[in-house]
């Protein structure tokens, strides 16, 4: 007798007759042809990978750090714009680090979101790190500690978002909707507020059109993540052969696909995003769309991506009353993560880590990942 799904009722069937069809979550191996399997679900990964049109937009100095802003273009779209931060007292090159802001349901803003540039962030953004990020910018946190870190927007975020008045007439008249019945946050300017909800429901209409461009929105998504990094290792203040990302949420998403697809990434560290798909059915579904790669099921598990490339060194962080996720879709991945690195004879280059609280990257979670950071990149 089939299992009985919560979400999927009359339908429940339809997970045992998809595993009769084809197998389902197959254990992928590391090495090239898991790397290649990856690169050929996701699309948009067989040009040129060179941000254009470089400039720097502003430079300043405080608390202790240096930083800029610059922007670069991608080949379509608006400009990319980024914080590069560093210590004003350290000595170049240093170690880079690509820290990729979340997903959060909050895409108005990118980088600002994990990382203070020139002047201070309004009161809604000190909330915003105040339940995620223990109340402050991580990636200025890990600038001071002696790295150059690289906090850009990618697709859809802050300076890559898609204006609200090109979104369809139905998208934003839900998003009006929405608000009318669930008043937002007052500290949040309703124009944000509406943008965000917005954008939500916007996520689906650029996932199909990405379907039907031949990529997918992870796909899309890591390919300006990879522009981003190879524009932190020519810049001749970084070490080019200690480059990491690390990221919380739907940054931990993209810092596994990274991890997957660049052969530079010296380090990776994957906050609050790990867990096998069977953990997710009949609990949370509604993710974004970047963690359900089409078609990836069909080749191996999430975890599997994060160990392609192993024995690169990964660290996990999984928050154990994480509402995305089950605990034992967690261990599942975590176990899962520990056999792949022990197949490849290098078990010490994974490390998972548990943590009580819910979804999240406070300050203890902070210190454990920049130690590690400094253990393989410093």
């Amino acid at each position: 007798m089939s299992d009985t799904y919560l979400h999927l009722g009359v339908y429940s069937d339809w997970v045992a007759e998809a595993r009769r069809q084809q197998p389902l979550y197959p254990l992928a191996a590391p090495g090239p042809e898991t790397q290649r399997k990856a690169r050929e679900v996701l699309g948009f990964c067989h040009g040129p990978e060179v941000p254009l049109s470089v400039r720097t937009e502003h430079r300043w100095e405080r608390d202790g750090l240096i930083g800029e802003e610059v922007s670069w273009w991608v080949g379509y779209g608006p400009r990319t714009h980024a914080y590069v931060l560093k210590p004003s007292d350290a000595t170049p090159p240093l170690p880079g680090v690509v820290a990729l802001h979340d997903h959060g349901g909050f895409k108005f803003y990118g980088k600002e979101k994990i990382a203070d540039g020139p002047d201070n962030p309004p009161l809604f953004l000190q909330n915003y790190r105040r339940q995620y990020y223990g109340g402050r910018a991580w990636a200025n946190a890990l600038a001071k500690e002696g790295f150059v870190v690289l906090v850009h927007d990618t697709f859809l975020w802050g300076s890559r978002r898609f204006p609200y008045e090109t979104m369809p007439q139905d998208v934003r008249q839900v998003a009006a909707a929405v608000l009318a019945a669930n008043p937002p946050d007052p500290a949040i300017p309703r124009e944000i507020a509406e943008y965000n909800v917005a954008a939500a429901q916007h996520e689906h209409w650029m996932s199909k059109y990405a379907n039907i461009l031949g990529t997918s929105m992870a796909g899309v998504v890591c390919h300006e993540d990879r522009i981003a990094v190879n524009y932190l290792l020519s810049r001749p203040d970084v070490l080019s052969d200690r480059v990491g990302c690390m990221g919380l949420s739907g940054g931990g998403n993209r810092a596994v696909l990274l991890q997957a697809t660049h052969d530079r990434m010296a380090a990776t560290g994957v906050i609050g995003l790990m867990s096998t798909y069977p953990g997710l059915l009949d609990h949370n579904m509604s993710h974004t769309w970047m963690f359900f790669p089409f078609g990836w099921a069909r080749y191996g598990d999430w975890p599997d991506l994060a160990a392609c490339r192993a024995p690169s060194p990964l660290l996990v962080q999984y928050d154990l009353e994480d509402d995305l996720f089950t605990l034992e879709g967690m261990k599942a991945a975590d176990a899962r993560l520990a056999a792949l690195y022990q197949s490849v004879g290098h078990p010490e280059a994974y490390v998972g880590q548990f943590y009580p609280g819910p979804h999240k990257f406070d300050l203890e979670m902070q210190s454990a990942a920049f130690g590690w950071l400094k253990r393989w990149l410093g």
